[in-house]
């Protein structure tokens, strides 16, 4: 299906890299003036740089997710400069290692959470804000198969990645009455810099991806990003509250 965001204006978090950097350019790519918010300035303006060069509209800021303050500065000065938020996609997320759950670290359950749990509401909570002064929007959070299913040494990411859902789920309830789509993603191994660190120290290996994603694979960042897209535009109108897994059939069995 032919999508086009023209005259919209989307907010992409943890975009200086993977399935955010890829989504915000599909969003550029199909018209849209794109914010790129990420805790790393320089990517995110590199990524502007390149956007812009090609005719599109962009916008570079500095992000961390766990700071309410900055999340409400960002999606503020987002509406400052375009006049509007029409589409979110509250991607930004860190990995934990793999531990034990009696033996994981209290200050890397802290972070977690900070970052892709509380991180998600912040980004919902301004972005509602807005969306509900206009009657329309749409937001996708990024949660994982890890919020849908249970692995050993992983109990950490995956509490975060459920509570994603629960805030969809719920807050989708909430607006669905008032013009705003709030749905999740579910994203198998997809091949991006977090998934290759895991390759890198051993905590994956490419046998095992093989084994339990059926189409014998890594997903790719645009896939992803065609997902995303697909859901805060046209043709999506009737989808709410729903958690979409796209892992290449990881959780089918």
């Amino acid at each position: 299906m032919s999508r086009s965001f023209k005259g919209k204006v989307a907010f992409v978090t943890g975009a200086g890299m993977g399935m955010g950097l890829a989504t915000a350019e599909a969003f550029a790519e199909q018209g849209a003036a794109v914010v790129l918010a990420d805790v790393n300035y320089d990517a995110v303006a590199a990524a502007v740089d390149r956007i812009t060069a090609a005719g599109g509209q962009a916008l570079a800021l500095q992000c961390d997710v766990s700071d309410e303050a900055a999340v409400k500065a960002a999606v503020e000065k987002t509406v400052e400069v375009f006049g509007r938020l029409d589409a979110a996609f509250n991607n930004a997320g860190i990995q934990t290692p793999s531990a034990d759950t009696a033996d994981a670290l209290s200050e890397e359950y802290d972070r977690t959470m900070a970052v892709n749990l509380r991180g998600v509401w912040n980004c919902m909570k301004y972005e509602l804000q807005q969306m509900r002064r206009q009657g329309s929007g749409a937001i996708v959070n990024c949660s994982s198969l890890g919020g849908l299913v249970g692995l050993p040494n992983r109990a950490i990411y995956h509490a975060a990645k459920h509570g994603v859902i629960g805030l969809t789920k719920s807050s989708a309830l909430e607006y669905a009455a008032r013009g705003v789509r709030i749905n999740a993603v579910c994203p198998g191994i997809i091949d991006t810099p977090m998934v290759a660190k895991m390759f890198e120290v051993g905590e994956l290996k490419m046998s095992d991806v093989a084994s339990v994603q059926p189409i014998g694979r890594l997903g790719r960042a645009d896939e992803i990003a065609s997902l995303v897209t697909f859901l805060c535009g046209p043709g999506s109108e009737f989808i709410i509250g729903q958690s979409i897994a796209i892992d290449g059939g990881y959780t089918v069995p």
